[in-house]
């Protein structure tokens, strides 16, 4: 039987109260039991907090919030950036080749403040793709998910097999493409702007 939740819980869900406690204590290596001897409240009380069980009033929270030397603030900001991007198996299966050989799905949104790109690639043999550098440098995270990966910058290549990564972190231009006779996807994060 699904558990009926009180507009309050509902409104108060985003600031992830339990969490920021649970947080705090673990944090300042306190256990329930030393905590509920610090501000006066009961063990269960607290564990219920923290499990967001029970909306903690602000009397209490007031308490809590001397034990761990933080203000009221700390539970009720506001995010001032938060992103989250899915992408579902079944989206990076149904993407089309056409007539590019190179297929790119990126895997986060587009945003103004976001600092990373995250994308899945995936690469045909004798078809390499530039990553360029943003003012000169080239900075990148590759996972091979699957296939052998032709990773070249200068006068070096290095292949790279499913499984493996690679953190780029350079003032050359590299280029990737699938080793050998078969495709190869890859998990690429670059900074924003994305591979070209």
């Amino acid at each position: 039987m699904a558990r009926s939740v009180s507009y309050a819980q509902w409104s108060l869900e985003p600031y992830c109260i339990g969490m920021k406690l649970r947080a705090l204590r673990t944090s300042k290596r306190l256990t329930l039991s030393r905590l509920a001897s610090e501000t006066g409240l009961s063990t269960a009380l607290l564990s219920k907090l923290e499990t967001d069980r029970m909306i903690p009033t602000l009397p209490t929270l007031a308490t809590i919030c001397r034990v761990y030397g933080v203000g009221l603030s700390h539970f009720f900001s506001e995010p001032d950036r938060h992103h989250l991007s899915i992408t579902r198996r079944a989206h990076m299966e149904g993407t089309t080749r056409g007539g590019n050989p190179n297929t790119l799905v990126p895997l986060n949104l587009p945003a103004r403040d976001s600092s990373l790109c995250a994308q899945l690639l995936e690469l045909a043999p004798g078809s390499p793709l530039a990553l360029d550098g943003l003012g000169g440098r080239t900075s990148a995270v590759v996972y091979v998910i699957e296939g052998r990966l032709q990773l070249s910058g200068g006068a070096m290549t290095e292949l790279l097999d499913a499984g493996d990564c690679a953190c780029i972190d350079s003032s050359m231009t590299f280029s990737w493409s699938a080793a050998g006779k078969h495709r190869c996807r890859i998990l690429a994060v670059t900074p924003t702007p994305a591979l070209a």
